[in-house]
């Protein structure tokens, strides 16, 4: 088995890509090592110390490390923990966990409009932000203004203001006039 990893825009996380489908569906996110008991694989990539996040996607995992650990020191041992779950036969995730759709349910007078929102976050910016190993999932919208949620390698990455601000926001103002502004939250 080989493993590729590729760079993200933030420098605390690196994609990793193991040539073989992670998740069927959706996305996972573990922003903590308490989180990650409901997949074998994340809990098996936060025994690696230094570790504090792992995303899993599509066909890539997205690992987040402390500031105190260098990529030199930890690659290789996260390399193997993933490397060791896909050689082990466990699922990657277990009976409890669920992948994420990626978006919370809006219902209300808004309905069409939220609709749009997914759309356009569905075919035009997740896909984007995948590439960079990361994922930004809807969580509201009310009086003008949008909420998401960013994850993997988005989540506290510089340039992650940017990216809503500059592009996500520009691009949901441009196709749906109703939408005034966007705006990131934590879960």
């Amino acid at each position: 088995m080989f493993i590729q990893t590729e760079s993200t825009p933030n420098p605390a996380t690196l994609k990793f890509l193991p040539g073989q489908t992670v998740l069927e569906v959706g996305t996972a996110d573990f922003p903590s090592v308490e989180a990650s008991e409901a997949s074998p694989l994340a809990k098996r990539v936060f025994a690696v110390n230094g570790v504090t996040g792992v995303f899993l996607g599509n066909d890539f995992v997205t690992v987040t490390k402390d500031a105190s650990v260098e990529w030199d020191h930890v690659k290789p041992s996260i390399l193997g923990a993933i490397m060791e779950h896909f050689q082990s036969g466990q699922p990657v995730m277990g009976d409890a966990g669920a992948a994420n759709s990626g978006h919370a349910e809006h219902t209300g007078e808004d309905g069409e409009v939220v609709d749009q929102i997914k759309e356009l976050l569905d075919t035009r910016v997740r896909p984007a932000v995948a590439q960079d190993g990361g994922d930004i999932t809807f969580h509201g919208f009310d009086r003008g203004v949008v909420y998401l949620h960013m994850q993997g390698a988005c989540a506290g990455c510089p340039s992650s203001t940017i990216t809503l601000k500059m592009g996500i926001e520009n691009l949901l103002r441009h196709y749906i006039p109703e939408v005034t502004e966007v705006r990131p939250v934590g879960v």
